[in-house]
């Protein structure tokens, strides 16, 4: 079924969440909702699958990696998530968002809390339980729930736009291999290389003319809001954080974007706002119980209330 709806820096590869997502099994269940527009943009679309319950259900939102410029939540397709929250009464929901050719990166963000308050305006339609939203991702898709896991709620109740008016709050966020802050002005201080061995510095990844602009008023909010771990508060929900690289210096580009310092880093600003955070480092001693896939999914259902 086909429905729509009216209305730049991390040049990384895409990293599988859990399992192989391949190629699709013939014997997937397909997406109740394919293609469904959330925003006014190409890439603004998600699939949803609905799970059979009496009651609302709670919802799993997957958002694909590939350092913001390529990947797509048809990569999902195949991996045994999506049925095994489906046979839990668990929805699940794999979304699209611009990439950083067209977007900067706090534009890129607000696509995924859009596609969130997108779901929560749909819940009566869609039998979903608006107080019961998670997402997660590897690489990009990681980051990106944390950011939403961490932010402000951008509802807006004065908004024209009935979607805006939604919380873009989740119960539960899940990373793998991700980053810690989208302001790389920190990565030096935190990874302990200089982010030029790796990468040019860009501009356009905020949406700025010059790198300089980093440092005005404007550059400074705009790395604020786009900063993971230095929006923890108390307030936030749990998140579950992974990552599969060994530790050791950064050795290439791949390792730097994804080194076990990132989740190091905010397993680290969770403990001390009091914030709970999994943290499983599999080449580095605490591997998750029974595989990343059954950990992840036994947190999610646990912060989704589901028995």
């Amino acid at each position: 079924m086909v429905m729509r709806v009216g209305r730049w820096m991390l040049g990384v590869v895409l990293i599988p969440l859990v399992g192989s997502v391949c190629a699709q099994e013939a014997d997937q269940t397909p997406p109740t909702l394919e293609n469904v527009a959330y925003g006014p943009y190409e890439r603004n679309v998600l699939d949803f699958w609905r799970a059979e319950s009496d009651a609302p259900s709670p919802v799993l939102i997957y958002i694909h990696g590939g350092g913001f410029r390529s990947g797509d939540k048809t990569g999902i397709r195949g991996n045994a998530i999506v049925d095994a929250c489906l046979e839990k009464g668990v929805s699940f929901a794999a979304i699209n968002y611009r990439f950083r050719s067209v977007a900067p990166i706090q534009d890129i963000l607000r696509d995924a809390a859009r596609a969130v308050q997108f779901i929560r305006y749909h819940a009566i339609a869609w039998h979903v339980d608006p107080k019961r939203l998670a997402s997660y991702g590897g690489s990009a898709g990681a980051g990106t729930s944390l950011w939403l896991a961490f932010h402000d709620d951008l509802a807006d109740p004065n908004s024209e736009d009935p979607v805006l008016r939604q919380s873009s709050r989740l119960v539960a966020a899940g990373s793998r291999n991700g980053q810690f802050s989208y302001d790389t002005t920190q990565w030096e201080s935190v990874l302990g290389v200089p982010i030029e061995k790796f990468y040019s510095r860009d501009a356009a990844f905020y949406g700025l003319e010059k790198y300089s602009d980093v440092e005005t008023e404007k550059g400074r909010q705009i790395r604020a809001d786009v900063d993971m771990r230095g929006l923890i508060t108390k307030d936030d929900p749990p998140v579950f954080l992974f990552c599969s690289q060994k530790g050791g210096a950064p050795q290439n580009r791949n390792h730097f974007v994804h080194h076990p310092k990132h989740a190091i880093a905010i397993k680290a600003r969770c403990d001390e706002m009091g914030v709970e955070a999994a943290l499983y480092l599999s080449k580095m001693g605490s591997p998750p119980p029974g595989g990343v896939r059954r950990a992840m999914l036994a947190f999610f259902f646990r912060h989704l209330n589901v028995k």
